[in-house]
C-alpha cells in the first residue's frame, strides 16, 4: 500500500514539474535556513561550555553610581581577592586575580612576536582546565614561569622542545616556559589568550599594580572564582556585596555604595548587557530573534506547499472521487496525501543539506564564525530526518484534510468549489507570508538605521588620520622627546602624544576625588587618563572652557587637571576652571573642560573622564598623520624611526577610525544576517506567489480568452489578475505595521543612544513588498493576457 502511495506521489510530481520544482525548492530553502540558524544558535548557546567547570566559574563584578548613573563594570580593586579568601573562603574552590587581556612582545633569538594574554594567579590553569600538551597545570607556581598556547609555541620554537626555554617578554623580562596548552576554542571568552603568566610577576614589575595592592578605590583588575560544591550564586553574592563599600574611604551614603556580585560563566556571552545594575540581556535577544525568524521562514515554505497543493485540488478531485467510490476510506486518503508530503519533504531535506553546504562559507563570513556541519555525528542525521518528517507532516496537514474531504458525487459531476469563500484559506496563508516578510524588511532597515545613527554621533575628537601604537618597552619612552622631534621633522606627522589608555577604550576608573560643596552620596568615580602635554592637540579634543596643558618649557602643570563635560557636570561645577579637586592627598587645579569623547560603546552615554599629566610611563602612543600626506607615505617614514628607537618590538599600528568602526561589528553582523534571512523569506514567498499566480492564470484561461474577444486590453487583464494579490499585500501591511513597531520599539529600548521609528520605514517596506508582488505576479498575468484567445477557447 505505501509503495503504491509513493509511486502515485512520484507520478504526480513528475506530471506537474513546474509546481513540483517550486514546492521542493521552496521547502528546501526553508529547511536550509532553519539548519543554518540552528548551527548559529548552537554556536551561541554552547559558548564556553567546553570548560569542565563551566557551571561553577563566575566573574566578580560591581555595580556603582557613576555621575549619578548606576553602572556595572568588570574592573575591581586588588584587595577584594584577599578579603574574600579570608572571610568567605569556604564558599569558593578558587579565587583568582587577573589582568585584562593585553598584547605583549615575545623574543626568542631573532624572532619577535606580539600576542595577547593574561597574568593570572597559579590556580588559573586548573580552574579553566587547560588541556596541557606539555608540562603541567602547576606551571605558574614559579613567579618567572609562563604557559604558552600551542600556536604561540610553534611560532617561537617551531617543532623544537618549548619546555625549559627562556624567552624575553617586552624586551626586559626573562620568563621560562613551563607548559604548552592547546589553544582555547574560538567559541570561548578566552579565544585570543595565547599565554598565561604569573600574577605575582606582574604585581612586582608593574608600578600601578604595585601601588594599588592595598587601594580599595582603584579599579583596574579582574577577579574570577570557582564556586564550592553546592554553593548558591545568589546567597554568596549577598555575602560579598558590601566588601568594597566597607573598606572604601569615600563612600558616605547608600546611594553611592558599590555592590559586588557574582556573574556566572553561563551568562557571560548571552546576558552581558546591564542597565541600572541589572542584567537586561545581550546576545540572547538575537538568539531568540533568529529562532523566531527560522520558525517563520520554515512556516513560509510550508505555506507555499499548502497553497499550491490546495490550489491544484481540481486536478486531484476526480482521483479522490473515484477512490472514494471504489471504497477508500477518508483515513486512507489522508495517509496517502501525508505520504506524498513526506516524500516531497524528504527530497527537500536532501536538497537542503546541499544548500547548507554550499552556503556555509558565505554564512560563516557573514556571521564571523567558523561553523561546520558535523556530518559524522549520527545525531545530526537522526535530528535531520525527524525534522524533515515533522516538516512534511506540518506542510501536508491542511492539503491532506482538505483533499480527502471532497464528496464523490459532487466532484464527479464537476462541482468542486464550495462557495465564494473556497479560496479564503489560501488568501489567509498568503497574507501570513507577506506579513512576516514585511516585518522582516522593517526589522532589517531598523537595525541598519540604528547602526548609522550611532555612526553619525559626534565622538568628541578627530579619529581620521590618527594612529594608535602600543609599546611594551621603556627604551622608546626614555627617548620620547627625541623620537617625537624626529617624527615631526619628517613632515608626515602633525603631533605625537602618549597616554595610559587608548582613545577608544576606558581601561581605568578611580574614585578618591573630593571637591568643595561635594554632596553626600555624590558619585566620585571617573575614568582617569594619564597623558603627555600634546594629547589634546594630537587627538583633537574640543575645548569648551579653559586651556590645554602647557609644555615643560612654558610652565609647570604637574598638579592640574582637564575635565570632560560630563565630569564637570557630575561634580556640580558651574564654572569649573580654577576649581580645586583633591585626589590621594594632592590638590589639583582644573585648567580646562573638553567635550565628552566616546571611549566605550557608541550606543551609551559618554563616560565622565578626568585627564591629568601622567607621573608614570605611559605605553599607548597616539600619532596624528599630516592631513596633506598619504597614510602610506607617513607609515613609510614612521616605521624606520620606530625601529630605530624601539628595536625590541615590531611596529604594530592600528588606525583609530577602524578601531571605532569595530564597535559596530556586532550590530552589523546581526543586520547582515537579518538581511540574508529577510531576502530568503521574500524569495520563498515570491516562489509560492509565482506558482499560485501561474495556477490562477491557467484556471481563468477561458475567462481571459472571452474577455479578449470582447475587447479587453492587456492592461485591464493585468489589473484583473493582479488586484487581488495587491489587496492581500495591503492587508499584510496593515497587520505587519503594528507588530513590527511593537517589536522594534522594544529592541531599541536596549540602547540608551538610539534612533526613532519613522513612518516612512513602514511605508517603504509596504511599497517594496507591493512592488515585489506585482513583479512576481505580472509575469504570469501578462503571459496570460497576451495569449491568443483561440488557444484559450479551443478546448470548448
Amino acid at each position: 500500500m505505501f509503495k503504491n502511495y509513493f509511486k502515485i506521489a512520484w507520478r504526480s510530481l513528475w506530471k506537474k514539474k513546474a509546481f513540483s520544482f517550486i514546492n521542493i525548492v521552496g521547502l528546501a530553502a526553508g529547511m536550509a535556513v532553519v539548519m543554518l540558524i540552528g548551527l548559529w544558535i548552537w554556536s551561541e548557546t554552547s559558548f564556553n561550555k567546553g570548560f569542565q567547570n563551566y557551571n561553577s566559574i563566575a566573574q566578580v563584578m560591581q555595580n556603582q553610581s557613576i555621575n549619578n548613573v548606576y553602572q556595572t563594570q568588570e574592573a575591581l580593586p586588588i584587595p577584594i581577592a584577599e578579603e574574600m579568601r579570608v572571610k568567605y573562603g569556604s564558599d569558593f574552590k578558587q579565587i583568582i586575580l587577573s589582568t585584562a587581556t593585553q598584547d605583549h612582545i615575545f623574543s626568542f633569538g631573532e624572532k619577535k612576536i606580539e600576542n595577547k594574554g593574561n597574568f593570572m594567579e597559579p590556580q588559573a590553569p586548573e580552574m579553566f582546565t587547560l588541556k596541557m600538551l606539555a608540562g603541567s597545570r602547576n606551571g605558574l607556581n614559579d613567579i618567572h614561569s609562563i604557559l604558552l598556547s600551542s600556536t604561540l609555541s610553534k611560532s617561537l620554537f617551531g617543532d623544537k622542545q618549548a619546555i625549559g626555554q627562556t624567552i624575553l617578554m617586552d624586551d626586559t623580562l626573562a620568563v621560562k616556559v613551563s607548559g604548552v596548552y592547546a589553544d582555547f576554542s574560538e567559541n570561548t571568552s578566552f579565544s585570543d589568550v595565547k599565554f598565561l603568566a604569573a600574577w605575582q610577576l606582574f604585581a612586582t614589575i608593574d608600578l600601578e599594580t604595585k601601588n594599588s595592592a592595598h587601594e580599595w578605590d582603584d579599579n583596574g583588575w579582574k577577579l574570577y572564582v570557582q564556586m564550592a560544591d553546592n554553593a548558591d550564586y545568589e546567597k554568596v553574592s549577598a555575602k560579598i556585596k558590601n566588601i568594597k563599600a566597607e573598606h572604601s574611604q569615600f563612600v558616605k551614603s547608600d546611594q553611592a555604595k558599590p555592590a559586588l556580585f557574582l556573574f556566572p560563566m553561563s551568562k557571560w556571552h548571552l546576558y552581558s548587557d546591564f542597565k541600572n545594575g541589572e542584567s537586561v540581556g545581550g546576545r540572547i535577544q538575537y538568539v531568540k530573534l533568529f529562532a523566531l525568524i527560522g520558525f517563520f521562514v520554515l512556516l513560509l515554505a510550508c505555506i507555499n506547499f499548502m497553497n499550491l497543493s490546495t490550489a491544484l485540488s481540481e486536478k486531484r478531485a476526480k482521483e479522490v472521487g473515484i477512490r472514494k467510490t471504489l471504497g477508500s476510506l477518508r483515513s486512507q486518503l489522508v495517509i496517502q496525501f501525508f505520504c506524498e508530503s513526506l516524500f516531497v519533504s524528504m527530497i527537500a531535506f536532501i536538497l537542503s543539506f546541499a544548500l547548507v553546504q554550499l552556503s556555509l562559507p558565505f554564512f560563516n563570513k557573514l556571521a564571523d564564525k567558523n561553523m561546520m556541519v558535523p556530518w559524522q555525528n549520527i545525531y545530526v542525521w537522526l535530528y535531520g530526518f525527524a525534522f524533515s518528517i515533522i516538516t512534511g507532516l506540518v506542510a501536508g496537514s491542511y492539503p491532506a484534510l482538505y483533499l480527502s474531504s471532497f464528496q464523490p458525487v459532487k466532484v464527479l459531476k464537476g462541482v468542486i468549489q464550495s462557495g465564494r469563500f473556497a479560496s479564503l484559506p489560501r488568501k489567509i496563508l498568503v497574507v501570513t507570508q507577506f506579513t512576516v516578510s514585511i516585518a522582516l524588511i522593517v526589522g532589517t532597515v531598523m537595525i541598519y538605521r540604528q547602526v548609522q545613527f550611532a555612526r553619525s554621533r559626534s565622538v568628541g575628537y578627530s579619529k581620521d588620520g590618527l594612529l594608535r601604537v602600543d609599546v611594551h618597552t621603556k627604551t622608546i619612552q626614555e627617548h620620547f622627546d627625541a623620537f617625537r622631534n624626529d617624527l615631526l621633522n619628517t613632515g608626515t606627522v602633525g603631533e605625537l602624544a602618549a597616554t595610559s589608555s587608548p582613545t577608544t577604550e576606558m581601561t581605568n576608573q578611580q574614585g578618591n576625588f573630593s571637591w568643595d560643596n561635594k554632596q553626600p552620596g555624590q558619585a566620585d568615580n571617573f575614568a582617569t587618563v594619564g597623558v603627555t602635554q600634546q594629547y589634546a592637540k594630537t587627538v583633537g579634543l574640543q575645548f569648551i572652557d579653559g586651556r590645554d596643558f602647557r609644555t615643560p618649557t612654558t610652565g609647570n602643570d604637574k598638579l592640574t587637571m582637564i575635565l570632560s563635560e560630563s565630569a564637570a557636570k557630575g561634580m556640580g561645577f558651574k564654572n569649573p576652571v580654577g576649581e580645586t579637586i583633591g585626589w590621594y592627598g594632592m590638590k589639583f587645579t582644573v585648567i580646562g573642560v573638553v567635550r565628552d569623547i566616546v571611549m566605550e560603546s557608541p550606543y551609551k552615554p559618554a563616560i565622565p573622564t578626568i585627564y591629568f599629566l601622567a607621573p608614570w610611563t605611559v605605553y599607548t602612543f597616539n600619532i596624528r598623520i599630516n592631513p596633506n600626506v598619504s597614510a602610506a607615505d607617513a607609515l613609510a617614514k614612521i616605521k624606520p624611526l620606530f625601529s630605530q628607537y624601539n628595536p625590541a618590538e615590531p611596529f604594530d599600528y592600528k588606525f583609530v577610525d577602524e578601531e571605532y568602526d569595530a564597535k559596530f561589528k556586532a550590530e552589523e553582523k546581526i543586520g547582515g544576517l537579518a538581511s540574508f534571512f529577510a531576502a530568503l523569506a521574500i524569495f520563498i514567498s515570491c516562489m509560492g506567489l509565482f506558482g499560485l499566480a501561474s495556477f490562477i492564470a491557467e484556471q481563468r484561461r477561458k475567462e481571459i480568452g472571452v474577455r479578449k474577444v470582447l475587447g479587453a486590453t492587456v492592461f485591464s487583464l493585468w489589473r484583473l489578475l493582479s488586484k487581488e494579490f495587491a489587496m492581500l499585500i495591503m492587508i499584510s501591511f496593515c497587520i505587519a505595521t503594528p507588530v513590527a513597531y511593537y517589536f522594534m520599539d522594544n529592541w531599541l529600548q536596549n540602547y540608551e543612544y538610539r534612533t526613532t521609528l519613522s513612518w516612512w520605514i513602514f511605508a517603504a517596506a509596504g511599497v517594496g513588498a507591493l512592488m515585489i508582488t506585482l513583479l512576481t505576479v505580472s509575469f504570469q498575468a501578462i503571459k496570460a493576457a497576451i495569449a491568443k484567445p483561440v488557444k484559450s477557447l479551443r478546448s470548448e
